[in-house]
């Protein structure tokens, strides 16, 4: 790792946890599906768009807060949920505490390396991320255990295919870290000997279970336990998605809406929040980039419900073009995920100042007070940028009717 800890860049933060990490880790962090069509044009799409900055009337300070999912936010950042973590023996924990630090919410997938509980005392604002699978009954008793650590909010995520391949190879994931995979890995892990010690000197290995799909009094499941689960497991209906709404009673975000039914669907099954997302180019590969179809599912449903975007943000002035084009806050994943790597907790606060540096940059260089004030006005949209998706033929009511089974 460099003398200096500290980063200027997330791509900075990338480039430290290509080097600190295996290859298999980190080829992991870097996902994508088939082709890698839709995480490309995640990021890319951002670089299309420009910004329309006002030179006179800039604004001393300005109030970057908000509000997500009922909790407060100090700049509208979402620690998105991600799955078993590698990269850090803290893992989820120093994520917690990083956001928490930083005021901001704390999203915890259901199959992270760390149990709720601890994740919860590190940081209040946490929202419990649940995909639909297992039984209903089963869904229910980690509701109940996530309500019970102290969740204020639950995320369902739907947008999730899982392609087997991609063409510039998958990473070799071991079902367990045993004696024979630590053999068979030996040669890609070290050659990391700094990753490999920032283990060993907690007496721990990576951990590849999840905790939170633990049955009482049963031993954690295996990723790939979780995943066989998941596969085996009918996939819901909007009627599904109303009954957990009325179960869990609070804030639910429901996370992998590209198209303008499904949003409106969304909102007559009772959800709280949307999250405009394709899994940050990991379910169907050639799905357009996320801030593309935004401005259509905000203007049918923004006014109604509060929508998130993940996929592709890097930078604050990324966050500010979502916000401009109707987004109420962004979610990231690999961007902490780059700096957890780079420098533990220390690194995820790092990307987190660098995303709040550079919002408050965009929002001071067009001329607003207040992060509420973002407009389509201050962009540069290219003509053809956006796509509209699922534009429905039916009235909002009479499609949300037709979803629930009216």
């Amino acid at each position: 790792m460099s003398k200096n800890p500290w980063f200027e860049t997330v791509a900075e933060a990338q480039r430290r946890a290509e080097k600190r990490l295996p290859g298999s880790v980190y080829s992991a962090l870097l996902a994508g599906s088939e082709r890698g069509r839709t995480i490309d044009d995640n990021t890319g799409a951002f670089a299309e768009l420009g910004f329309a900055p006002r030179v006179v009337g800039h604004h001393a300070q300005r109030d970057l807060t908000t509000t997500v999912l009922g909790m407060p936010s100090a700049f509208p950042v979402v620690i998105s949920p991600t799955g078993v973590q590698a990269v850090h023996p803290d893992g989820e924990v120093a994520i917690a505490r990083a956001a928490a630090n930083r005021g901001l919410v704390m999203g915890l997938s259901s199959y992270a390396s760390k149990p709720v509980e601890e994740v919860t005392a590190a940081n209040p604002n946490t929202a419990f991320q649940l995909y639909w699978s297992g039984s209903r009954e089963t869904m229910v008793q980690r509701m109940e255990r996530a309500r019970a650590a102290g969740c204020k909010a639950l995320i369902l995520t739907l947008d999730w295919s899982f392609s087997n391949g991609r063409d510039w190879g998958s990473p070799v994931i071991p079902e367990k870290i045993d004696l024979r995979a630590m053999l068979r890995l030996a040669p890609d892990v070290l050659p990391h000997p700094g990753w490999l010690w920032s283990f060993a000197r907690t007496g721990r290995i990576p951990d590849l279970t999840t905790p939170n799909l633990a049955a009482p009094g049963a031993a954690a499941p295996t990723f790939f336990g979780a995943y066989g689960e998941w596969m085996q497991t009918t996939p819901p209906t909007w009627q599904d998605v109303s009954w957990l709404v009325e179960q869990w009673g609070g804030p639910l975000l429901l996370k992998g809406v590209s198209r303008v039914d499904d949003a409106l669907r969304a909102v007559d099954a009772g959800v709280s929040a949307i999250s405009v997302s394709n899994h940050g180019g990991n379910n169907l590969d050639t799905t357009p980039a996320t801030i593309r179809i935004l401005p259509s599912i905000a203007e049918a449903v923004g006014d109604r419900i509060e929508v998130l975007l993940d996929g592709g943000v890097r930078r604050g002035g990324d966050v500010a073009k979502a916000l401009a084009l109707g987004a109420r806050a962004v979610m990231i994943g690999r961007a902490y995920l780059w700096g957890l790597a780079a420098n533990g907790q220390a690194g995820v606060e790092n990307v987190l100042d660098i995303l709040r540096g550079g919002l408050d940059s965009a929002v001071l260089g067009t001329g607003h007070a207040a992060v509420g004030e973002l407009s389509p006005d201050d962009l540069v949209v290219p003509e053809g940028f956006t796509r509209t998706l699922g534009a429905p033929t039916l009235g909002a009511s009479a499609l949300g009717a037709r979803a629930i089974g009216v």
